[in-house]
């Protein structure tokens, strides 16, 4: 069994541990954990990892983020992955930060890395992991706030639910969607 695990962000130093890089971030982490190593691959930085018999292609794609279907259309077609293993990792910002959301569909809901998978895929049904990041921004402040730096009040909560994105992501792989929905849809975590 094969999974491609995304990761949405944008490369570059000045995105580094910003809201809008937790989809890297996470993938980072699942990737540092099961001791797997990136290399700079086509489109994306990629790193091939295996655990309890199932085979993670995690990918931070490298196209930046309204790009990102590009990315996850090539490897999937290369490592002949089918959909209903697609599981993308992205910020929400109708999440509240001690939220996690995992889905085994759904709409963009404006996200341009999911609109970009969408476009390049033909379908909207692949799983997400949407990372809640919250909304704490003055109108017309929007863009500013996603692609700021987390502060240091939410550090604590980032981290834990870095954590906790990994186990989604390990029991999506082990032991489905239904599982990994039960296990953070309805939880509010906290400190």
């Amino acid at each position: 069994m094969k999974f491609l695990i995304v990761g949405l962000g944008n490369i570059g130093n000045e995105y580094a541990n910003t809201r809008h890089n937790i989809g890297f971030d996470v993938v980072n982490s699942l990737v540092q954990k099961h001791k797997g190593v990136f290399e700079t691959g086509r489109l994306a930085y990629n790193a091939e990892l295996k655990w309890k018999g199932k085979k993670f292609i995690c990918i931070c794609p490298t196209t930046y983020m309204n790009l990102s279907g590009k990315a996850v259309k090539y490897w999937m077609d290369k490592e002949k992955i089918v959909v209903e293993n697609i599981l993308v990792v992205v910020d929400d910002l109708a999440l509240p930060l001690n939220k996690l959301r995992v889905r085994p569909g759904g709409s963009s809901a404006g996200h341009n890395g999911l609109k970009s998978i969408q476009e390049m895929l033909g379908t909207t049904e692949y799983a997400k992991l949407r990372f809640g990041i919250g909304n704490d921004f003055a109108k017309g402040f929007q863009s500013d706030f996603v692609l700021g730096k987390w502060t240091k009040e939410e550090v604590p909560m980032v981290l834990l639910k870095i954590e906790k994105s990994v186990e989604v992501i390990e029991t999506f792989a082990t032991q489905g969607i239904a599982t990994a929905m039960n296990q953070v849809n309805n939880q509010a975590f906290s400190l």
